[in-house]
Parts: structure tokens; C-alpha cells; sequence
């Protein structure tokens, strides 16, 4: 929270932004769309270019994404298996995101954090444990927590009409970008709290 705005929890915000993205994109896939280039960018922006699609579920998929990721890593950091098969998703979706012309900043996000995530699972594995259980609950919670500070920043506490908030209200006009927005955020929050209940459940059953 005290670092947020600090350029040491840079790349973590614009991965946080990358799988907001990367929802969108998600999303596309699962509803017959088509996707033509994934960006992040260094003002905490980002994009996914995609064609076709049901547009109901592609727009609010990027705020659920964060909110759903971020919860499921919280829930698998609490054990072994359960950190490798989130680190394993994690790095199979940044390989994913290579070959659809990613910007070059994207690039080296997605390199990068690949080479950690690796490194945590090879440690873990072969030398010292725990070491990516921790890794995979700081992603969770550390994605999970920027996504409800963005939720609460783009769609509560001011309307950015160029937000997926304003695009869902512009589908639905009957439900206003803040009401979009509060949704986003109750969802946000049901995942974290959910992510630390199967987490703590994981860490009795191996106790």
C-alpha cells in the first residue's frame, strides 16, 4: 500500500495490467472472438485489440480477470502443488501473450517474469521450500489488491467514461458506470476473501 506509487512495485502493477488484459482476451477466445494484439503500457495503460466475440462478456472480463486471478493465486500459494500449477498458468499465459504483438515493453515484462517464476519453481522444488508458495501469494495478493484500488480509482470514485464501466454502461444504459463500478468491486473483494479462505484451508490439510 506505502509503495504503491514507488517505481519499486512498477512491474508489478503493469503485470497487474496484463491480466486485466489478458481477461479481455480470455474472454474473446471463450466466446467464438479473435485477438490481434495485447499492450501494456508504461502509464499503467493497456489494451487488447479483439474482433468478434459476445461484447457482454469481453468488456467487464478485464476488472473480473484481476479479481479472479488474484483471489485464485491467493488460494493456490497454500500449497506446493497448488503454488507450481499457479506459477505453471501463469507462465503458460505469458508465453501465450508473445505471439500476438505485444509492445516491447510487454516483452520484457513478460520475459522477466517468466525467469522469476521459473527460478521460485526450480528453487522450490530442488532446494529450499517454501520459497514459490510465497511468491505465488504475494502475486495474488499484490494483484488483487491493485485491482481493487483501480476499481475503486477508474469506476467508484470518478466516472472515466472511457473505462469498462462506461462501455458496460453504454450496452446496459440503465445501470450507471458507478453502479458497474460498485459491482466490479464487491466481486473484487468476494475473491480475495475467498482466495485467503482456500488458501488457509490448503495449509490445514497438509498440517
Amino acid at each position: 500500500m506505502f509503495l504503491m506509487e514507488s517505481v519499486v512495485v512498477k512491474p508489478m502493477k503493469l503485470i497487474s495490467i496484463f491480466i486485466h488484459e489478458m481477461g479481455h482476451a480470455s474472454a474473446a477466445w471463450l466466446t467464438g472472438g479473435t485477438i490481434q494484439k495485447i499492450e501494456v503500457y508504461q502509464n499503467e495503460g493497456g489494451v487488447a485489440h479483439f474482433g468478434g466475440g459476445f461484447r457482454p462478456a469481453v468488456i467487464p472480463a478485464g476488472y473480473v480477470g484481476v479479481a479472479f486471478w488474484g483471489g485464485v493465486f491467493v488460494a493456490l500459494s497454500g500449497s506446493r502443488i497448488g503454488a507450481t500449477i499457479a506459477g505453471s498458468l501463469f507462465m503458460f499465459s505469458l508465453l501465450i501473450c508473445l505471439r500476438f504483438s505485444p509492445n516491447s515493453l510487454l516483452i520484457w515484462l513478460c520475459v522477466g517474469f517468466i525467469l522469476i517464476t521459473l527460478t521460485a519453481t526450480l528453487i522450490d522444488w530442488l532446494v529450499f521450500s517454501p520459497v514459490l508458495e510465497y511468491v505465488t501469494l504475494f502475486y495474488g495478493v499484490f494483484i488483487g489488491w491493485y485491482g481493487i484500488m483501480d476499481i475503486w480509482d477508474d469506476t467508484v470514485a470518478r466516472v472515466v467514461n472511457e473505462s469498462d464501466a462506461g462501455a458496460c454502461h453504454q450496452m446496459w444504459p440503465c445501470c450507471a458506470p458507478r453502479c458497474v463500478g460498485v459491482q466490479f468491486l464487491l466481486c473484487a473483494v468476494l475473491c480475495q476473501v475467498a482466495g485467503l479462505y482456500f488458501a488457509m484451508v490448503s495449509l490445514m490439510m497438509e498440517s
